[in-house]
C-alpha cells in the first residue's frame, strides 16, 4: 500500500473491497443471469416444431454457428462419404464392362480405366483424380464414354464440396469472437460521485496493441416490471445513457477507460439508494462493438453486472503511470477499487432535500424613484459638470468660440463668481448686493436659508438653487448657440455666504435696502 501511495499520492488509499465486510445485508441466493460474464447469452430455444426447417434453409450459417467438434465431424464425414461413393461408382463401371474378370492379363483388351481390377484399385483411382496427384499408372481410356461423363461429374462435385466445407472452416476460424477474449471488463461496477454528480461506472480495457476501430459502447438495463395497466414485462430492456448525446460512447480504446453513466431524473436509477440496492434485482448488460484493425471484421464483446456486483461508494484504482518515454498500464490493479465518501441517498431524495432546505426567494417589486432622489441626482449631475475633472474640457470648448463670444462669456462668469464668493465691493468701487446676482438667486426663499443664531457670525449658509433655475437654464440653452449652451448649461456649485442677521436684507446698507424695496 505504501508503494501505491508513493505512486499515486496520499489521496488514494486502498481498502478491502470485500462486500461482506462493507455491507451488513444478508447473503442472497445466486440467481440466474441473462448474460454470463463471458458474454454468452443464457437463452435456449425450445418447442420449435416445424420451424426447424428454417435452419436447413440457411445451411451455411447453421454450420458456422455449430461448435468446433461438430464442424470437424461433418468435415471428415462429408469427404469420407464422397470418396466412398465415387469409388463405388468407378468400381460399378468396371464391373459392368467386365474389366474385373480380365485382371489385366490380356494385353489385347482395352478396359475403361487401366489397372483397375478391384474396389481398392477403384478407390485409389478416385483419390488420385480428386487430389490431382496423377501417378500415371491408372488412367481413363478413350473406349469408355461413361467413364468420361463420371469424371466430369466427379470434378464438379469435388469443387462444390471443397468450396462449401473449406469456406465453412475458414469463416469459422476467422470469426472475431476470439478477438473479444482480449477485451476486458471490470469484475464489478461502482457508484460514486464524479464532478459533483452521482454516477454508475465500470472499466473496459484492450489487451492487444492493435486498435479497435470505431469502438462504441452501449448499456442495457434488464429488469422485470409491471405497467400501470397490470401487464407484467419479464426482463424488460431499458437503455442506459453512457454519453450518446455528447459522443462519450465513441471510445479511443488504447488504454483502460472508465465508462460513466450519470444518474439524473432521466436515469432508471433515479430513485436508487444504498439501501434499495441491497433489495433490488436487476442486471446491466454492457455491449462493446468495434472493427478489428487487422481483419476489418466487426467484433462484439459482452458482459453483465448484477446488483450484487455493483459497489456503492467505491472508485477504481488508477492503472496508468508515466515511465521514461512511454505510459505503462498495470493490469494487476484493473479490477481493484477503494472506498470514497458517498451519500447513501438516491438522487431523488437529495433533490427533494435540497428543495426543502433552500426555497426560492420571493420576487421583490421594483420601487419607483422619489422626486427627492431625482432632484438630488440633478444637483449631483450639475456638481459633476463643474468639478475639477471637467474644467479642462470646458476651457477647451470656450477656446473654440469666437473671440467676441469668449469675452462675453468670460466677463459674465467672472462677474457672477466674484459676486457669489466675496461680499466686497465690485470693480468700480460699488458695494455688492443681491441685485448684482442673477435673478434666480435673488428669488431665494427665506425658508431655504436657515436662521443664523446671534453671536455666531462665522456660520455659513449654503444657498440652494430653486427648481426654476433648471427651467431658466434650459431656456437659455435654446436661445444661445449650441457651443455656448454647452458652457452655460452647468450650474455652479453651492455657494456659501456669511450672514449676520436673520434675513439677507438685514445685512445690506440702508440705501441698497431701499433700492431693493423700490424694485
Amino acid at each position: 500500500m505504501s508503494a501505491i501511495r508513493r505512486k499515486f499520492g496520499e489521496d488514494y488509499q486502498v481498502v478491502n473491497t470485500n462486500r461482506s465486510m462493507t455491507f451488513s445485508a444478508p447473503v442472497k441466493k445466486k440467481r440466474q443471469r441473462f448474460v454470463e460474464k463471458n458474454g454468452r447469452c443464457n437463452v435456449q430455444h425450445g418447442n420449435l416444431g416445424s420451424e426447424t426447417s428454417r435452419y436447413i434453409s440457411d445451411l451455411f450459417t447453421t454450420l458456422v454457428d455449430l461448435k468446433w467438434r461438430w464442424n470437424l465431424l461433418i468435415f471428415i464425414l462429408t469427404y469420407t462419404v464422397a470418396w466412398l461413393v465415387m469409388a463405388s461408382m468407378w468400381w460399378v463401371i468396371a464391373y459392368i464392362r467386365g474389366d474385373l474378370s480380365y485382371g489385366g492379363h490380356n494385353s489385347s483388351y482395352t478396359p475403361c480405366v487401366a489397372n483397375v481390377y478391384n474396389f481398392p484399385s477403384a478407390f485409389l483411382f478416385f483419390i488420385e483424380t480428386e487430389a490431382t496427384i496423377g501417378y500415371g499408372h491408372r488412367y481413363i481410356t478413350e473406349k469408355c464414354p461413361e467413364g468420361i461423363i463420371l469424371f466430369l461429374f466427379q470434378s464438379l462435385l469435388g469443387s462444390i464440396v471443397d468450396a462449401f466445407l473449406i469456406g465453412c472452416m475458414f469463416i469459422k476460424m476467422s470469426q472475431p469472437k476470439k478477438r473479444a477474449e482480449t477485451l476486458m471488463f471490470s469484475q464489478d461496477a461502482v457508484i460514486s460521485q464524479r464532478d459533483g454528480k452521482l454516477c454508475l461506472m465500470f472499466r473496459v480495457g484492450n489487451l492487444r496493441n492493435s486498435h479497435m476501430v470505431s469502438a462504441q459502447i452501449r448499456c442495457k438495463l434488464i429488469k422485470s416490471r409491471q405497467t400501470p395497466e397490470g401487464e407484467f414485462l419479464p426482463l424488460d430492456q431499458c437503455e442506459l445513457d453512457v454519453g450518446f448525446g455528447t459522443g462519450a460512447d465513441q471510445l479511443f480504446l488504447v488504454s483502460p477507460l472508465t465508462i460513466c453513466h450519470e444518474i439524473n431524473s432521466n436515469s432508471p436509477f433515479f430513485d436508487l439508494s444504498q439501501r434499495s440496492l441491497m433489495n433490488d434485482e436487476f442486471e446491466i448488460v454492457v455491449i462493446l462493438e468495434g472493427i478489428v484493425e487487422t481483419t476489418g471484421m466487426t467484433c462484439q464483446a459482452r458482459t453483465s453486472y448484477t446488483e450484487d456486483e455493483v459497489l456503492w461508494g467505491h472508485r477504481f484504482l488508477p492503472v496508468m503511470s508515466l515511465e521514461e518515454g512511454f505510459f505503462r498500464v498495470d493490469y494487476s490493479q484493473f479490477h481493484n477499487t477503494f472506498e470514497v465518501p458517498t451519500p447513501p441517498y438516491s438522487v431523488k431524495e437529495q433533490e427533494e432535500k435540497s428543495s426543502l432546505t433552500s426555497p426560492n426567494p420571493l420576487p421583490v417589486a421594483p420601487t419607483p424613484p422619489s422626486p427627492l432622489l431625482r432632484n438630488s441626482s440633478r444637483v449631483g449631475r450639475r456638481e459633476r459638470l463643474l468639478s475639477a475633472d471637467n474644467a479642462d474640457h470646458v476651457d477647451d470648448q470656450v477656446s473654440r468660440l469666437p473671440s467676441k463670444l469668449q469675452r462675453m462669456s468670460s466677463s459674465r462668469e467672472e462677474h457672477l463668481w466674484r459676486g457669489l464668493k466675496t461680499g466686497s465691493a465690485l470693480p468700480g468701487g460699488k458695494a455688492s448686493s443681491t441685485g448684482d446676482l442673477p435673478l434666480s438667486i435673488q428669488r431665494l426663499r427665506s425658508s431655504s436659508i436657515p436662521v443664523v443664531r446671534q453671536g455666531h457670525p462665522e456660520e455659513q449658509v449654503q444657498l440652494l438653487s430653486l427648481d426654476g433655475e433648471a427651467e431658466e437654464s434650459e431656456l437659455e440653452k435654446h436661445r444661445l448657440p449650441t457651443a455656448i449652451s454647452t458652457i452655460a448649461a452647468p450650474t455652479p456649485a453651492p455657494v456659501q455666504i456669511s450672514l449676520v442677521g436673520s434675513r439677507p436684507e438685514d445685512n445690506l446698507p440702508p440705501k441698497l435696502r431701499r433700492m431693493n424695496a423700490d424694485r
